[in-house]
């Protein structure tokens, strides 16, 4: 009988634990070897024993005391585990004698309990680190049953009969090739049989193909060695026909071997069928440590063969008492947990796998593939299949980080592709997995299924508005959870390559810039780390009021701005350069002309003065405004007549907003769509209305403007005190007339400059 243990201090561990392997009646048969007494371990022996576990690995505690912050995310059972680690090395320097019957007792009680508590009878137990190595042992006994010679021989007479493995296509990866690495076989003695496609479950072995397949290989020589079957397959938790296994296996002579979490079931009191042959294989492998959240422990093998001697040779046992110390861990967290305990751990884990299967039978988006039996639980879209992929990628990480109590991890099946996987009975005990955690998933799951179907429904508008646009191009990568990806491409046809990459790499850079710092909902990035596109735009998942078009709109507007604002600085020193040579010709022919029209006397200092006070004269030479945009001079005549400045039309605004908008509603939002979710939390105003008052501020003139064009720089002479009268030259005549000698303003006044551009 597997009894209970609870101890709350580290002094309480080390007495119980001492208790029970220094018991002076521990020899004798008849005595009861599961009662502890505190009077039996040497006092001296327990102070250093307490005294070296504080020194080794909890020095900064007082004696006896094991702190529970320090060990925060690890149960009172893990504390029973990793406290068996450290005293397995301080055993393994006991005397010969001593040693032996602590390493005897240690293993003969675990793998008794561990043979009742897996209804495994009359077995024997290998404890191995890695999960494959007890499968690896289990493959040197057989070949040393098999063959005779095997151990004097070697490989060699291997050469008479090939030995063949036979395993499922739905078995760990890598566990086959792995087999046939160690045991120095050829790839060709590996057998993969694949599932049903016909009848029955799509994850189990067809037991059909594999009895023609091993009636084959007998037939040409060759010898059926071993069969690994699964009891809950590693992706979906399958189990396969285990009593149907087992009659083909002693049909043919072969070793059945089974593996999965599935297994955990046995110690239920209730089993499904198809687990419950299970007790009748020739050997299974347990995972104990991920079943009832124990860290550091080993995986058991168990298996039953009558001859030690071969197990011996096979490595199942060793002749090294030290070897056997690999059950302290799991014998100190068995006594822990109790029977009752680790029953109802397992318990607890199946239970959250039927309420999750439950729950998911109600949403019509959601295919589940599961066993009554417990096991995992996937849920996929109807629809493309690389899509699908990536959608269900992004629904697994948005689910992980939202209830990350839950255990939600990704799994790749063949035919159903991505899948979201719960599997209890390998996290619940690790994370404290509780019913209310399941109730929080399956909340996410139906918040998040609108959105996953709003996206993939809304991803075709995409495309096509996307294709409506020359400047934008469309990027196909299915691998994206969201909407889509686009480019913008420059309007360049003199660049070459190299200059047009980087040119389009730029555009694309400050692009995204400028959407990630709009009002919206939607998330702007550059795409996955090692995706395959680059210098372009992803836009992430989409809700039902998404309009796409004002998106797409709103994208291609915001790469021709900036598109012309990188070419008009490009282009902006020659442009200058240029109308400055225009402008010196232009004042030179303007002072030519001045000096006609008033004649020699008037350039006389004292004479012109007096000449000027008698008869003044009106020049018919106008001013002119340097506009950067066109790179051209212009009269100012248009300036002193209206008041303002005026010039070409305006560049279009950019339509980042197609209608007038609530105060608080994002960007991209279709009007009644959303209800009030459409409105964001906060009260602003579109974004296109801030950035046009931004860039066409508003005169402060009471008479309406004309259209200001973009980066044009002008001078205004004119004064807001006194009314507007020609220009003369004693009213101060304003312009680009340089090197003229009297250019005189009222006193008191000065000519106000407007700039308007970026």
């Amino acid at each position: 009988m597997l009894t209970q243990v609870r101890c709350t201090h580290l002094k309480d561990y080390l007495t119980c634990w001492f208790c029970c392997l220094f018991l002076s009646r521990a020899s004798e048969p008849d005595a009861d070897r599961r009662q502890f007494s505190r009077s039996s371990i040497p006092g001296p022996l327990q102070g250093d024993i307490i005294q070296f576990i504080n020194i080794t690995s909890l020095t900064s505690l007082p004696v006896g005391v094991l702190s529970p912050s320090r060990m925060q995310n690890v149960g009172e059972q893990g504390h029973m585990a990793l406290l068996g680690h450290s005293l397995a090395a301080y055993i393994s320097v006991l005397d010969r004698e001593r040693l032996r019957k602590l390493i005897t007792r240690i293993a003969s009680d675990t793998t008794l309990w561990l043979c009742r508590l897996f209804r495994y009878e009359s077995g024997s137990a290998y404890y191995h680190e890695d999960d494959r190595e007890g499968l690896l042992k289990v493959c040197r006994l057989v070949l040393n049953t098999r063959y005779e010679d095997y151990s004097t021989e070697g490989y060699t007479v291997l050469n008479s009969r090939q030995p063949v493995i036979y395993q499922s296509a739905t078995c760990r990866p890598g566990l086959g090739q792995h087999l046939c690495s160690q045991l120095g076989l050829p790839l060709s003695s590996l057998c993969t049989v694949p599932c049903n496609t016909m009848f029955g479950s799509q994850h189990q072995m067809d037991i059909a193909l594999l009895d023609k397949l091993i009636r084959e290989d007998v037939e040409t020589g060759k010898l059926p060695l071993l069969l690994i079957a699964n009891a809950g397959t590693p992706g979906a938790g399958h189990t396969d026909k285990l009593g149907r296994l087992k009659e083909l296996c002693e049909q043919y002579g072969m070793w059945l071997h089974i593996e999965g979490v599935n297994l955990a079931t046995l110690a239920l009191w209730e089993v499904s069928s198809p687990v419950t042959a299970a007790t009748r294989s020739d050997s299974m492998t347990l995972t104990l440590g991920p079943w009832l959240g124990l860290p550091a422990v080993p995986a058991v093998t168990l298996y039953r063969h009558e001859d030690p001697a071969l197990s011996l040779a096979a490595g199942l046992t060793s002749s090294q008492p030290v070897e056997k110390l690999r059950a302290l861990p799991l014998w100190l967290s068995l006594q822990y947990l109790g029977h009752d305990g680790i029953v109802e751990k397992i318990r607890h884990a199946v239970e959250l796998s039927q309420q999750l299967l439950e729950k998911l039978k109600t949403l019509a988006s959601i295919k589940t593939s599961v066993e009554s039996s417990g096991g995992s639980v996937e849920g996929y879209f109807a629809g493309e299949r690389e899509v699908l992929d990536s959608l269900n990628r992004w629904l697994c990480e948005r689910l992980a980080q939202l209830v990350p109590s839950s255990g939600v991890d990704i799994v790749e099946l063949e035919d159903e592709g991505t899948c979201v996987r719960f599997t209890p009975l390998m996290t619940a005990a690790a994370l404290g997995t509780q019913r209310c955690d399941v109730d929080l998933l399956v909340e996410r799951l139906i918040e998040l299924i609108p959105v996953l179907n709003c996206t993939l429904r809304l991803r075709l508008d995409f495309r096509e508005e996307v294709y409506r646009h020359s400047a934008l191009s469309y990027i196909e990568d299915l691998n994206w959870p969201g909407l889509g990806a686009v480019r913008y491409e420059p309007r360049i046809e003199e660049l070459n390559d190299s200059k047009r990459k980087l040119e389009v790499e730029k555009i694309n850079s400050e692009l995204l810039v400028k959407l990630q710092e709009l009002d919206a909902d939607l998330i702007f990035s550059t795409g996955l780390e090692f995706g395959p596109e680059k210098d372009c735009i992803f836009i992430g998942m989409a809700t039902e009021d998404l309009d796409v078009a004002e998106l797409v709109d709103t994208i291609a507007a915001l790469g021709r701005d900036i598109e012309e604002n990188g070419r008009l600085l490009e282009n902006m020193t020659e442009v200058v350069r240029k109308g400055i040579q225009e402008a010196e010709l232009q004042l030179q022919k303007d002072n030519q002309d001045k000096l006609m029209e008033e004649g020699v006397l008037r350039q006389i200092p004292l004479v012109g003065s007096v000449l000027n006070w008698f008869s003044p004269f009106q020049s018919t030479v106008k001013g002119r405004t340097f506009n950067l945009a066109a790179g051209s001079l212009d009269s100012t005549e248009p300036t002193y007549s209206m008041k303002a400045q005026t010039g070409g039309l305006a560049s279009p605004e950019t339509p980042t907003s197609s209608a007038k908008r609530l105060p608080g509603q994002r960007l991209f939002r279709r009007d009644g769509a959303g209800g009030s979710d459409s409105h964001s939390e906060t009260s602003s105003v579109g974004q296109a209305e801030d950035l046009s008052r931004e860039r066409f501020p508003q005169p402060t003139t009471p008479t309406p403007p004309s259209p200001v064009p973009d980066e044009a720089v002008s001078v205004v002479p004119e004064s807001p005190e006194t009314p507007q009268r020609p220009p003369t030259q004693e009213n101060g005549e304003v312009g680009t007339q340089e090197g003229e000698e009297e250019e005189r303003e009222p006193v008191g006044q000065e000519a106000p400059v407007e700039e308007t551009g970026r």
